[in-house]
């Protein structure tokens, strides 16, 4: 890789890594180049593009892999905006610089939110979506004692405590270059929307695949993360372009790394479906 400027056309002849300026910040690109079908791989909350190298290990050159860290993640730059919006138009951005055309979009945690809110939202540039243990439209806040201004206070109370330690964690993907404050409101506004999404998935038009992990995770209990879980069951049923391709035993910390073969299965029937959805 080089420290070359992103090509214009939607196949550069050869790979390329460097920063792509957007809005009052730049992001941490890498495009592996090539003829094949682009990927879009979208991080979890704090994770960085680092997170999918057994991934695209795993799918090989057959596909052309590309990789970001989002706004104070890995490589890229603070920003005044950490809004699910921005993340938004993060796509956007990556996808002008890149010029890939009918991306797969593969996302985890908070990324498969934004795959599914990006996808939904212009349906006719994406190939279709995997959704890695993310994107559920579980309403978290509502189910803390004292409804849903208490569930807030209780995430900002909860990185108000950890605040000491993000630094120190940073380095794992585990936090991102923002105050403890940012770091909640991030959390929050995830919760929120992801609450109201329910709807959003009648909008999918397009080969959706999701991969289920069965494990515990940090700070959440088994118990809720069934019941996260269980909000996909009404989905599948009514839209028979949401799918499961596996459930796995991993956390949902994990799953990309331990579960990379999973994941990378997920995205060949995505592309096989979206290869057959064209022809």
């Amino acid at each position: 890789m080089t420290n070359s400027k992103p090509g214009s056309g939607p196949c550069p002849d050869s790979p390329w890594t460097g920063m792509v300026p957007v809005e009052d910040t730049a992001l941490a690109v890498t495009d592996t180049g090539g003829p094949g079908r682009p990927v879009i791989y979208l991080n979890g909350s704090y994770a960085t593009q680092k997170s999918w190298r057994h991934v695209t290990a795993e799918l090989g050159s057959s596909y052309r892999h590309i990789t970001f860290d989002e706004r104070a993640r890995g490589r890229s730059r603070r920003s005044a905006d950490y809004s699910f919006a921005a993340c938004l138009r993060d796509i956007d951005a990556v996808l002008e610089a890149t010029g890939a055309q009918r991306p797969l979009l593969v996302g985890w945690s908070y990324g498969a939110a934004l795959a599914l809110h990006w996808a939904t939202r212009a349906p006719d540039r994406v190939g279709g979506v995997v959704m890695v243990d993310g994107g559920y439209p579980w309403d978290y806040l509502a189910t803390v004692e004292g409804g849903r201004e208490a569930g807030r206070e209780e995430i900002r109370k909860m990185f108000r405590r950890f605040g000491w330690i993000m630094p120190l964690v940073r380095p794992l993907g585990m936090a991102a270059r923002m105050s403890a404050g940012q770091h909640a409101e991030v959390n929050i506004e995830l919760n929120e929307i992801v609450a109201d999404s329910d709807p959003v998935f009648d909008l999918v038009t397009f080969p959706m695949r999701f991969l289920v992990a069965t494990g515990a995770s940090l700070g959440g209990t088994e118990e809720g993360l069934a019941a996260m879980r269980a909000t996909l069951d009404p989905i599948l049923a009514r839209n028979p372009h949401v799918k499961v391709s596996a459930t796995v035993a991993s956390k949902h910390t994990t799953i990309v790394r331990k579960d990379f073969r999973a994941v990378a299965a997920a995205v060949r029937e995505v592309a096989d479906a979206a290869r057959d959805r064209v022809n």
